[in-house]
């Protein structure tokens, strides 16, 4: 059970992103994101997207912070991964 957060290194918007993601459940993850003040507008389908000023606060909360590698391998593991293809088919 936990809240995970891979190192901000995704570039959009002027900025770089974290992802912010659960290997238990969306429940969890909606929870942890709502008491941090996470915007809803920023889950994209199993994950959120978080800037880069936010990781340190983010951590502090509880979030797990593991390698993207780990985040993504962790992710799969606990069944709540959405592929690219579900995303396209959106």
């Amino acid at each position: 059970m936990a809240v995970l957060i891979d190192r901000p290194m995704w570039p959009a918007h002027g900025t770089v992103w974290s992802h912010l993601v659960s290997d238990t459940s969306l429940d969890e993850l909606h929870a942890f994101a709502r008491a941090a003040g996470i915007p809803p507008r920023a889950f994209d389908l199993d994950h959120y997207d978080v800037p880069a000023e936010r990781y340190d606060d983010l951590v502090a909360a509880g979030a797990e912070p593991v390698a993207n590698r780990d985040l993504v391998m962790r992710l799969r593991a606990s069944g709540l991964r959405v592929t690219q293809r579900t995303r396209r088919g959106r």
